[in-house]
């Protein structure tokens, strides 16, 4: 049985592929932890326990392995958004939704923020075709969150007007804004109430509504 490169279309035999997904798993928890600028593909050698020629025989290089990082990271934190707001459609789903982001990130006292955002910090202004990986991961993202609100409208707990769209780019931003924030003070309070901030405008649209219906 042979697997796709999904970068290079190389076919890849299954040891190959588990080979390749180690190196990349261990590279994303090192760049997660230390920083991407910070892992050296020495580091990245020690934790996967691969030799140099193995390495070097799936990334030609540390941009080729950090694009593929990017892929690793990006499937894993959408597979988890997908699963946890495909099944939002109100507002108290909404806050179960940001209960369990804030508290995931104070296991860590928000030290190493959005796995995603991080990226996108160091690597979108060093190289094109990964700031378009990231583009794409967040647009997605942002996507999932406007599928929530759509459904919100859809039955009413909404105005028709609303500015979906808009709506998911400030919650999408008080998002990764907290997480920032949270990064650099070691506490998460400031993750909360930014999330909390965009969640009570987008309930006071519903509040809204609910009040011109009552007259």
């Amino acid at each position: 049985m042979t697997i796709a490169d999904s970068h290079t279309g190389r076919r890849l035999t299954a040891r190959g592929a588990k080979t390749r997904a180690r190196i990349v798993a261990a590279a994303a928890d090192l760049m997660y932890v230390q920083g991407v600028g910070d892992t050296t593909l020495d580091d990245v050698l020690a934790a996967s326990g691969v030799s140099k020629s193995q390495l070097y025989h799936h990334f030609d290089g540390k941009e080729s392995l950090v694009r593929a990082v990017i892929d690793h990271v990006g499937e894993r934190v959408i597979e988890r958004e997908r699963d946890t707001l495909g099944r939002v459609s109100t507002i108290p789903g909404l806050r179960r939704w940001r209960d369990t982001l804030v508290q995931n990130n104070a296991l860590r006292h928000g030290a190493y923020g959005c796995a995603l955002g991080t990226l996108a910090s160091e690597v979108a202004d060093q190289d094109e075709l990964a700031r378009q990986a990231l583009s794409r991961l967040f647009g997605e993202w942002q996507g999932l969150l406007a599928g929530v609100l759509r459904r919100l409208q859809d039955k009413g707990a909404l105005p028709a007007e609303a500015p979906i769209d808009q709506l998911a780019t400030g919650l999408m931003a008080a998002l990764q804004g907290g997480y920032m924030l949270a990064q650099t003070a070691r506490d998460v309070t400031a993750m909360a109430t930014s999330v909390d901030m965009a969640l009570a405008y987008i309930e006071s649209l519903s509040a809204g509504r609910a009040n011109v219906e009552g007259r």
